[in-house]
C-alpha cells in the first residue's frame, strides 16, 4: 500500500536532510557570519520565512524551549540577512555532502533521485504549512545533489508542519511531545532535552502531567495508552503527508528509496546523527 511505502521512503530519505543539522561544515558557514551553533540552526531553518520574530520560530518549530529561541535569535537579523543564512546553509551542506560522497554525487543515481524527489516536493500542498511554504518559496539549486537535498528538506518540513497539527489536535504540547517521544525509547531523553533546551524542572513537570493522563509512566517510561496515542499521531501525520507521494505511486517511491538508501545509510553509519544503522 502506498501509505506504508511512502512512510518507509520518508524514513530512508530523512538522514540525507538531517546531515545539515549535525555536520561541521554548515556550522562553520554560520560561524563565518558571526552566528553561534544555536543561532545558526534556528536562523538557517527559519530564514526561508524571512525576518520573522522569535515567537514565530517558537510556534513553528514547536518543540524548543521558548527561552532558548529568544536568546539565540536576539539581534540576529540586525547582523545578517535571511538570504545570507540561506546561502550559508546550502554552501555548508554542499561541502559536507562532497566530503562524504565525492564524485558519486555526479552519478546518474543522484540525478534520477533528484528528479523523483522534486516531483514529490512540488506536489506537496502548502496550505496550513508555514515552514514548508517558506522553504518552497526558495529558488531550486542547480546541482542534482542539492536539488535532491532541497527536495528532501521540503518533504521534511511539509511532514513536520502536519505533525505539529496532529500534536495540537491530540492535546500534546511542545515539551510533552518530546517526553512522549523519549518514553518510546527511540531517542533518549538526554539528547532531546539538551537539543531543545529544556530544564530538568520543566521536563519533570511535563512528565508528571502526562503520567496523570496515563500517557507515560511516572518514571517517564512508556505505557500502552502513550504508545497508542503516538502511533495514531504518526499514522495521521503520514496520511496528511500522502498528497506529496501520490504522483510517484508505489513504484516511484520504491525506486526513490532504493536510490537514496546507500547515501542515507552511509550518513547514519558515520554516527554523526547520534545513532547507528
Amino acid at each position: 500500500m502506498l501509505p506504508i511505502v511512502a512512510r518507509k521512503t520518508w524514513r530512508t530519505l530523512e538522514p540525507f536532510h538531517s546531515l545539515v543539522n549535525f555536520a561541521a561544515e554548515p556550522e562553520d558557514c554560520y560561524a563565518a557570519l558571526g552566528l553561534s551553533r544555536s543561532a545558526g540552526y534556528l536562523a538557517s531553518r527559519s530564514a526561508a520565512m524571512g525576518t520573522v520574530p522569535a515567537e514565530v520560530v517558537v510556534a513553528t518549530f514547536y518543540g524548543f524551549d521558548p527561552a532558548l529561541v529568544h536568546q539565540a535569535l536576539a539581534g540576529v537579523w540586525s547582523v545578517v540577512s535571511p538570504e545570507q543564512v540561506v546561502a550559508a546553509r546550502l554552501a555548508g551542506i554542499d561541502v559536507a555532502l562532497h566530503r562524504l560522497f565525492g564524485t558519486a554525487l555526479a552519478g546518474p543515481e543522484v540525478q534520477e533521485a533528484a528528479a523523483l524527489a522534486r516531483v514529490a516536493a512540488e506536489a506537496a500542498p502548502a496550505a496550513g504549512r508555514p515552514l514548508f511554504a517558506g522553504h518552497a518559496s526558495l529558488a531550486w539549486p542547480d546541482e542534482p545533489h542539492l536539488v535532491l537535498w532541497h527536495a528532501v528538506t521540503l518533504l521534511r518540513e511539509h511532514r513536520g508542519d502536519g505533525h505539529v497539527a496532529c500534536l495540537l489536535a491530540a492535546g500534546v504540547g511542545p515539551l510533552e511531545s518530546l517526553v512522549l517521544h523519549a518514553s518510546q525509547g527511540e531517542v533518549g531523553r538526554r539528547f532531546l532535552q539538551a537539543n531543545r533546551g529544556w530544564s530538568d524542572e520543566a521536563w519533570q513537570a511535563a512528565t508528571a502531567g502526562l503520567a496523570e493522563r496515563g500517557l507515560v509512566a511516572p518514571d517517564g517510561g512508556s505505557t500502552d495508552a502513550g504508545r497508542a496515542l503516538r502511533d495514531g499521531i504518526e499514522e495521521r501525520t503520514d496520511e496528511l503527508a500522502l498528497p506529496a507521494w501520490l504522483p510517484l505511486g508505489e513504484d516511484g517511491c520504491t525506486r526513490l528509496r532504493a536510490l537514496v538508501r546507500p547515501f542515507s545509510r552511509a550518513i547514519v553509519e558515520t554516527g554523526i546523527l547520534g545513532f547507528t544503522a
